[in-house]
């Protein structure tokens, strides 16, 4: 009798784990959310030991030398979609620096922007990001916090002689099941109403505005299918449609005084 009741109670107990996976499947929100829950839990003793993430770039930046005379280095600065950008591919030669980190929010990014931009001596500095603050990666953020952030960065690499180049929030879709749960977590009008700010920031304050979402979207406002398998971090076509965009920028950005 014993045995038998504890058969019952674990057939109970897969039955319901049964129901709230069916559960969980027939509501993407909830699944999107969950997925976020889990990636903070995993993430939360590397932030609890170094929010900002300063080791993951501190022996490579303690053996970068210094910009040799003539050289114009150029940053990236990013969360996964710069950390994923191989930039000696699309940018032969160039002594451009990838300093993108995935998942990461423009408060973890200004905690790394001295050791990871500004000791680096760049002419440029290309900032990529948002989309993880959107989606609430470090917790929820208001749009007045992440211009906040931004205008920060700005300030502290215009204080130390580094151009700035700030990119544009890139769309997302939800074409796949895959990508429905980064889209699920980034309001399409958060996107454009950071895009817009970044855009009318750029131009009050004489920075460059890097517009790939422009490039980038569908005629239903989201995230061009063939540029990434995940409805967010752009492929290598995404990548191809980015290059030459930075590459004008910079060069624009080159210019000013």
């Amino acid at each position: 009798m014993f045995l038998r009741s504890r058969f019952v109670t674990a057939g109970l107990f897969a039955a319901a784990l049964l129901q709230a996976a069916s559960a969980q499947q027939a509501d993407p929100a909830a699944a999107a959310k969950q997925n976020l829950e889990e990636y903070r839990s995993k993430k939360t003793p590397v932030w609890m030991s170094d929010f900002g993430e300063l080791g993951r770039y501190r022996a490579a930046n303690a053996s970068l030398p210094a910009p040799a005379a003539g050289e114009n280095r150029v940053v990236f600065m990013g969360d996964s979609i710069t950390d994923g950008w191989h930039l000696e591919e699309s940018f032969p030669a160039k002594p451009y620096v990838n300093r993108g980190i995935g998942g990461q929010t423009t408060p973890q990014m200004l905690i790394r922007f001295r050791p990871d931009v500004i000791e680096l001596q760049p002419k440029v500095v290309v900032i990529l990001a948002g989309t993880n603050d959107i989606a609430g990666n470090t917790g929820p953020m208001r749009l007045e916090d992440i211009e906040g952030n931004y205008a920060s960065m700005a300030e502290l690499a215009r204080g130390h002689g580094i151009r700035v180049v700030f990119s544009s929030v890139l769309p997302v879709n939800n074409y796949t099941p895959r990508a429905e749960l980064f889209f699920l977590l980034r309001s399409q009008d958060k996107i454009l109403q950071l895009n817009h700010w970044l855009k009318d920031y750029c131009a009050s304050n004489g920075y460059v505005y890097l517009d790939y979402f422009s490039a980038m979207v569908d005629e239903k406002g989201l995230l061009k299918r063939d540029l990434a398998e995940d409805g967010l971090h752009p492929n290598k076509a995404g990548y191809a449609i980015m290059a030459p965009l930075a590459e004008a920028a910079i060069a624009k950005a080159m210019e000013k005084k």
